[in-house]
């Protein structure tokens, strides 16, 4: 059991330090003015599920599920 716990770990750290990484690369949520006229509504504002900032978004998502569940894991005592 203690191999496991190890590789959880490791596994653990990796996650955390790759999710600060994303976190870091992302953009910032400020739209200024212009999201109260509706300026923010352009052709990348529509599409940005697809672009890479859209995968950052789902990618930072999935690493903190992996947290939060490998977080649990690792506080079980088996």
């Amino acid at each position: 059991m203690a191999i496991i716990r190890t590789i959880l770990t490791v596994i653990f750290v990796i996650v955390c330090v790759v999710s600060v990484i994303l976190v870091l690369l992302q953009e910032g949520r400020s739209a200024g003015l212009g999201a109260i006229a509706g300026g923010a509504e352009t052709y990348w504002g529509k599409n940005k599920g697809r672009s890479m900032e859209g995968n950052l978004v789902k990618g930072t998502i999935g690493l903190a599920v992996a947290f939060f569940v490998l977080a649990i894991i690792l506080n079980l005592n088996f």
